[in-house]
């Protein structure tokens, strides 16, 4: 017994023995600087293999979109591989001039658009057809595909970029050798933006919100989930924007969005692999120094106010039923931010969770059943998600009552020790894992130092875990999820909603 206990004891040790000497070793290795026009840089060196992963975190994604403007941050995202005046064309300045002949056209026709019921439907056409002339002729000085091309040939793989809620990102990984490259394309799309086949992408954009959200049910019902729980904060507009919004998006739209946006102070960096520190320094002086310092852009400023009441939505889909169910919750900052995600991991750790072992497994009545402890992002108060998708036979209402059913346990019951404890392990062991990518930590690093203000944070965050008691996860369920800040969406099928119209 008293064996039994004491490798239970050391295998919960573990994940702390082996954090306290990563948070040691790699304060050791990890380099930071800032250059003087605000541009933070982060470095951990790792010799083992002769590659480097780069990470740009730029500290704005679509909660910053202007109103009436969804979509920009994803659409300037898109701009970022088209080049620079340097890199994909075949003749600048020629090339510049068309693309000033567009601007120019399709200013012409959005002032005809705007007159309204006075404007002349013959002149819009043919504004029209001049505007696709023009754009044409542009895009015949295009050399497609050469920012991309450059960095594969030379090895780059993993080639990547996102724009999320809070944040829009950019990632590939080189051979070591080729570091100065990444030096060079990075700041150059950032220095020299050229915005050329806009229209053309932002055609793109619109197919992918077409994609991804009209023909999805998922992505139609958690469009409307978010837009019935925010009444104010811009959380309410998923990054890929609204159609309408997109369709008309405008070049200076998105020169304004990245002249506000992509200033020096306002980005940060990470660097991993098999690098020197001086080295990076003095690349990064001669690259992204040059990049004019400007004051950091405005946060966002509405407020979300109080919900005061349970709230309600339902999308039409003859698809397979799913149910969505999200609960108010504060910041990343809050005090209480680790205990929520003690209780996703309580609720949704897998074949442990008590979602799983309750409805998947036990009752048989969902085919998954899930949780989130933040969504859609975590910089502002946003909501914690439940989702759940109803197995044949079963409803969403009869998911929804078991859902419920689970939260007034836990309110009701406290956790016991050895579940919290394998949740705590399993947390902690989860981050470790990720400590192993060059990839991942070239990402987490910027990511932790623009949102906690120190990349240290990856690590102590582990402590605020352990710290997490049931009384915690007890007091935590009864603050937040009740009622008055719930937002429930689910798919009904058009057969029903007809019938139901019909009595």
């Amino acid at each position: 017994m008293k064996r039994t206990l004491a490798w239970a004891v050391f295998w919960l040790l573990v994940p702390f023995l082996l954090l306290a000497q990563s948070l040691q070793d790699y304060e050791k290795r990890i380099t930071e600087f800032t250059l003087p026009n605000g541009l933070h840089f982060i470095v951990l060196e790792r010799h083992e293999a002769p590659v480097v992963s780069f990470h740009t975190y730029v500290n704005a994604g679509s909660v910053n979109d202007p109103g009436g403007k969804t979509g920009l941050a994803h659409m300037f995202e898109h701009m970022a591989f088209k080049g620079t005046d340097s890199i994909g064309t075949n003749n600048y300045p020629e090339e510049k001039k068309a693309l000033d002949a567009i601007e120019t056209v399709y200013d012409r026709l959005d002032a005809e658009r705007n007159l309204g019921i006075r404007s002349d439907p013959k002149k819009i056409a043919a504004l029209e057809k001049e505007l696709e002339a023009a754009i044409e002729k542009a895009n015949s000085y295009v050399d497609e595909g050469a920012y991309t091309r450059i960095i594969e040939e030379n090895g780059g793989v993993g080639l990547n970029a996102g724009t999320g809620e809070d944040s829009t990102e950019y990632s590939y990984s080189l051979p070591a050798n080729r570091m100065e490259l990444w030096f060079l394309m990075e700041s150059a799309r950032f220095r020299h933006p050229v915005y050329r086949e806009f229209y053309k992408e932002r055609d793109v954009v619109r197919e992918e919100r077409r994609m991804r959200v009209e023909s999805s049910p998922q992505g139609r019902l958690m469009e409307m989930l978010i837009a019935t729980a925010f009444a104010a904060h811009p959380y309410k507009n998923l990054p890929g924007g609204w159609a309408s919004d997109i369709e008309n998006l405008r070049v200076r739209d998105v020169e304004r969005f990245f002249q506000t946006y992509y200033v020096p102070v306002n980005m940060a960096i990470g660097i991993a692999g098999d690098v020197s520190p001086a080295e990076v320094k003095r690349l990064a002086t001669k690259y992204f120094a040059p990049l004019p310092s400007a004051p950091p852009p405005a946060g966002v400023i509405t407020v979300e106010p109080p919900q005061e009441g349970d709230k309600r939505a339902d999308v039409a889909s003859p698809s397979q039923p799913f149910l969505m169910i999200g609960y108010k919750r504060p910041n990343q900052l809050a005090k209480d931010d680790p205990v929520f995600d003690v209780l996703s991991s309580i609720l949704s750790g897998g074949r442990t969770g008590l979602l799983y072992k309750d409805m998947v497994r036990d009752k048989k009545i969902a085919l998954a059943a899930e949780a989130q402890s933040y969504f859609p992002g975590s910089k502002y108060p946003s909501l914690f998600l439940f989702f759940v998708a109803p197995s044949l036979g079963h409803t969403v209402e009869e998911n929804e009552k078991a859902c419920y059913e689970i939260l007034e346990m836990l309110k009701k019951e406290k956790v016991d020790e050895e579940t919290l404890n394998r949740v705590k392990t399993k947390i902690r062991a989860s981050v470790i894992r990720g400590l192993d990518s060059n990839r991942g930590m070239a990402g987490q690093l910027p990511s932790y130092y623009v949102n906690y203000g120190d990349w240290r944070k990856l690590f102590t965050a582990i402590d605020d875990i352990g710290k997490v008691t049931a009384d915690d996860v007890q007091r935590v369920a009864r603050q937040y999820f009740t009622p008055a800040g719930r937002t429930v969406a689910y798919t009904v099928n058009p057969k029903t909603l007809a019938d139901e119209g019909a009595k």
